[in-house]
């Protein structure tokens, strides 16, 4: 019979731990949190200290339940939950709702999954870590105040469903002032004057202007370009300097959280949550063939480059063995933690050198191989010898100007040969760098021929918007939120559809920015990017026991609770705002107004609820109000024989009777796929599940109820001629599409997935 119980929070985890430990080990998963905040109410007693209610989550009673079993006939039990702050608090209430009377209760704290440190760790197991605990209460309560009395003020303002967040409100708060900068941003004209000189030796080299008459070159005008140009044209031209030396590039450190984020999506155009979700994965452990789960990196949440020394000198083994000893330091490389970092944990490693990305790609899908990979060399990378490069400068005058040509030549790769970061963007005019091109070999004083001289129009660039990656960078920056709360604060501000993520990058809604607009006004000090950050070195404080929640909560709910009561007053109501207009409706002859609703704005009958007209905004050339014209579809309404009409709607563009508000009939909009069902007239549509969950049905529902989790794709099968396929999805191959006749059995890819 066992005499010790492990809990931890995810079942994977479960199946990795066990193969480490013998019979006498009972391994059980709590599935995340058992207690939490209760959500049909505020839950903190504001007059006692802040004091929180908790409630056991009614989904996990059968959890609590097996826990509790599971804990009556152990001895010890050891509480493993993930070793950071949400760990603490849900090894905190785990030890709450079990019968801990006569039993040893210990906390332990695994940074990877492998069988050494988990061992280790049993070893020497810890006490609960009561401060830890105080700062994730600290942090909840905190959230919980901001959100539950923020939140009923904009039902109340704007409309039911919007809520704020202490920390995604002033996320949505750097989008908006990005755009406003974007706004307000007017270019400027500049031109680039760029020369082809030929020297004693090939090849020809380019070189751009950069000095008149001994100060930064500024030509603003095509003229004053064109007549500079005319004066270059008839002058001479010598090698007024040059400069060669030496560069070296240094390594960049292991990842943290929020480098890999960052990198995760710019080489695999990952979003934040994907990143974390496989990076889980990888940490809780993969199936390795007959060597059972191995939990590949260490713990993905850190904002710490610290390495063991233990590692480090794998590391250092697995760089010698593979490389030449050119490419390894003399001793280990040391990266500086920022003054923000915790160091609770690790970086982002390799939990073993064993295992190589290749050796074990075929247990691993698509995903989990290629961050692997991206862990594992920049890993690697960190402990090689920088990159060394030659650099020449040639400056180049005549007629008062100077012209700069630089070239840069790799000499050793370096940790170039394993790993290299990417880039978010261009330079702030859009302007690629240089170097890396090929320069002739040249002297000083040496003259040149001018061989072809070009001017190019240039306009200066605004801010560029914000990316998964760049925003992720800003709040790391700032201090706003933790390594463990970016997947979760980009996901919250797309959900809330507060911004909106096209072609990479955040555009703010229009309710984003009005909601922002309204909370900056009325909680200046919430939405303050500097009060943020300072509120998180607080936390910090709590958990270093150097600070109290109490005090914290203090210190905050004071001026807080005074903004509320202002807001509930003099917010502005734009739910009662009405902005008149030139247009007459149609139906009634009264005016139209815009107004505000669910959707953000519309145009509506000022003589509602007597005439129930209204049309989306829609603007003409000239940014006047125009009026909407229906996009009429070849589906006639089932109801009422009119024209359907395609709208556009909460969930996205669907059809809708031309005689609205009459006749309330909508359908979705068809793939362009018949019905595969015999002698159905209706076609195959996208629709949602009470849970949200996407599926494929019949337009003719509830007379046809066909129905496929698979997206139907309008391409008819070449084996069995199946009038569509469908997209399937696997570990091992990703995206691929298939016939639905299991019988059949044809699978393609999917090109340009």
């Amino acid at each position: 019979m066992a005499t010790s119980l492990i809990v931890v929070e995810s079942p994977t985890k479960v199946r990795t731990i066990k193969k480490f430990l013998g019979s006498g080990f009972d391994v059980v998963a709590s599935m995340g949190h058992i207690k939490d905040l209760p959500k049909s109410k505020l839950g903190i007693d504001l007059e006692k200290d802040f004091e929180p209610t908790y409630k056991t989550i009614e989904a996990k009673k059968k959890t609590i339940d097996e826990l509790k079993k599971a804990a009556k006939k152990a001895e010890n039990i050891y509480l493993a939950c993930d070793p950071d702050r949400e760990g603490e608090a849900i090894a905190w209430h785990i030890s709450e709702v079990v019968d801990t009377k006569n039993k040893n209760i210990y906390r332990v704290l695994f940074n990877d999954l492998t069988k050494k440190t988990v061992l280790e760790a049993m070893e020497k197991p810890l006490e609960l870590d009561f401060n830890k605990y105080e700062a994730q209460q600290t942090r909840r309560i905190l959230d919980r105040l901001v959100g539950y009395q923020i939140s009923p003020i904009l039902w109340d303002k704007v409309k039911r469903g919007l809520s704020a967040g202490r920390v995604q409100s002033v996320a949505v708060r750097l989008i908006c002032e990005r755009e406003e900068e974007i706004g307000k941003f007017v270019p400027e004209e500049y031109w680039n004057l760029v020369a082809q000189f030929e020297g004693n030796n090939p090849p020809p080299f380019e070189a751009k202007l950069i000095k008149i008459d001994g100060k930064k070159a500024k030509v603003s005008t095509g003229d004053q370009a064109n007549e500079l140009a005319d004066t270059l044209k008839k002058s001479s031209f010598v090698v007024e300097s040059l400069e060669k030396k030496e560069l070296k590039r240094s390594a960049p450190p292991p990842f943290t959280t929020s480098k890999l984020q960052q990198e995760a999506s710019r080489w695999l155009r990952y979003s934040a949550k994907k990143t974390m979700m496989v990076a889980q994965k990888l940490y809780e452990g993969i199936e390795l063939g007959d060597e059972g789960p191995v939990g590949l990196i260490t713990y993905m949440r850190t904002d710490s480059f610290r390495v063991a020394n233990e590692a480090l000198k794998e590391l250092r083994g697995y760089i010698s063995d593979s490389y030449s000893s050119d490419y390894l330091p003399p001793q280990p490389l040391v990266y500086k933690n920022s003054q923000k970092a915790q160091d609770a944990h690790e970086a982002i490693r390799p939990s073993s050198m064993s295992y190589k990305p290749q050796d074990i790609k075929e247990y691993l899908s698509n995903d989990e191989f290629k961050l692997y990979q991206l862990i594992w060399n920049r890993f690697v990378a960190s402990q090689m010898n920088p990159a060394v490069f030659d650099q020449t400068t040639i400056d180049v005058g005549g007629a008062n100007c100077i012209f700069r040509a630089q070239g840069q030549i790799l000499k050793f790769p370096g940790f170039t040969i394993v790993y290299t970061e990417g880039k978010d963007e261009k330079d702030e005019n859009g302007e690629n760098n240089d170097l890396g091109k090929l320069l002739p070999d040249i002297k000083q004083s040496e003259p040149l021929k001018l061989v072809d001289l070009k001017t190019q129009q240039k306009f200066t660039q605004p801010p560029p918007r914000f990316s998964e990656a760049s925003l992720v960078r800003e709040l790391e920056e700032k201090g706003i939120g933790r390594p463990s709360t970016y997947a979760a604060i980009l996901s919250t501000i797309q959900d809330r559809e507060y911004v909106r993520l096209e072609q990479r990058k955040f555009f703010p809604t229009e309710l984003g920015i009005i909601v922002t607009e309204l909370l900056v006004k009325s909680f200046p000090s919430v939405l303050d990017v500097a009060f943020t950050a300072g509120m998180e070195n607080k936390l910090d404080m709590i958990e270093e026991g150097n600070s109290k929640r109490v005090e914290t909560l203090s210190n905050f709910y004071d001026p807080f609770s005074n903004e509320l009561e202002k807001a509930k007053s003099e917010m502005r109501n734009i739910k009662r705002e009405e902005t008149p207009t030139d247009l007459v409706c149609e139906k009634c002859g009264s005016p139209m107004i815009i107004k505000w609703g669910r959707n953000g704005k519309f145009v509506a009958c000022s003589n509602y609820p007597e005439c129930k007209n209204t049309m989306n905004i829609k603007r003409d050339k000239n940014g006047d109000l125009a009026r909407e014209e229906a996009e009429y579809s070849e589906q006639i309404c089932d109801k009422c024989g009119k024209r359907m009409v395609y709208k556009y709607g909460r969930f996205g563009k669907f059809l809708g009777c031309e005689a609205y508000p009459e006749c309330k009939n909508t359908m979705a909009i068809s793939l362009g796929i018949k019905c595969p069902q015999k002698d159905c007239p209706g076609s195959l549509t996208e629709k949602k599940t009470k849970r949200g969950r996407t599926f494929y049905g019949c337009s003719n529902y509830p007379n046809c109820t066909f129905a496929s989790w698979d997206k139907p794709l309008p391409e008819a099968c070449p084996n069995c001629g199946s009038p569509y396929l469908v997209e399937k999805y696997s570990k091992s191959k990703g995206a691929y599409k298939a016939c639905p006749n299991k019988e059949c059995g044809y699978k393609s890819a999917i090109e340009n997935q």
